[in-house]
């Protein structure tokens, strides 16, 4: 999937809105490394979204996974 910023977007904002959990940015800026020292961006940049990442009961907490 492509991502058409907005202006003033920044990386935080982008994951939350697409991932729902702004701690996911690290995936946008590792598929975009062009852009990886922008901190705020302009309108109409195309980044790259990867597939937001499954969790797998390795990660998730004793009472969130499902056994």
């Amino acid at each position: 999937m492509i991502y058409s910023t907005l202006q003033g977007d920044t990386w935080d904002g982008i994951a939350f809105k697409l991932y729902g959990d702004a701690h996911l940015m690290t995936i946008l800026i590792n598929a975009n490394p062009n852009h990886a020292s922008t901190v705020v961006f302009s309108a109409n940049v195309s980044l790259v979204v990867p597939d937001k990442p499954m969790d797998t009961s390795d990660t998730l907490p004793p009472w969130r996974r499902e056994e």
